[in-house]
C-alpha cells in the first residue's frame, strides 16, 4: 500500500552450539538470505561469545511495513518460512531464545 509507515525492529536469536561452526552458521545465513528480504531486512550479524565460543547471537534489523509487522504469526506459519526454521533447529541441539525489540 503507498504510503503505509514502517516499523523498524531488531531481532536477536541467542543459541548455543556446543561443536561451534561459525562457518556452516555463516553459510546458513546466506541460504537464507530469501527469507530475511521477505520481512525486509537491511542487516544481518552473527556474533560469538568470546568467553563461551559455543555460545552465539544472530542480530537480525529490518524494516516493514507496519501491517507486516502486525501479521508476524500469520508468516511464522508460512511453509517456506517453516522449512528454514526446520534447519535451524536440525543444527541447534537445544533451545532458542528470541526477543524482538524496537529503538525508543
Amino acid at each position: 500500500m503507498a504510503g503505509e509507515s514502517k516499523v523498524i525492529r531488531t531481532l536477536h536469536l541467542r543459541f548455543t552450539m556446543p561443536t561451534a561452526d561459525p562457518a556452516q552458521l555463516s553459510a546458513l545465513i546466506k541460504s537464507a538470505k530469501p527469507f530475511y528480504e521477505f520481512f525486509g531486512t537491511t542487516r544481518i550479524h552473527l556474533l560469538q561469545n568470546v568467553d563461551d565460543m559455543g555460545r552465539f547471537i544472530q542480530v537480525i534489523e529490518y524494516e516493514t511495513d507496519e501491517a507486516v509487522e502486525l501479521n508476524r504469526q500469520r508468516i511464522a506459519s508460512d511453509p517456506r518460512l517453516l522449512g528454514f526454521i526446520q534447519a535451524w533447529r536440525a543444527m541447534l541441539p537445544g533451545a532458542v531464545e528470541v526477543d524482538v525489540y524496537q529503538e525508543v
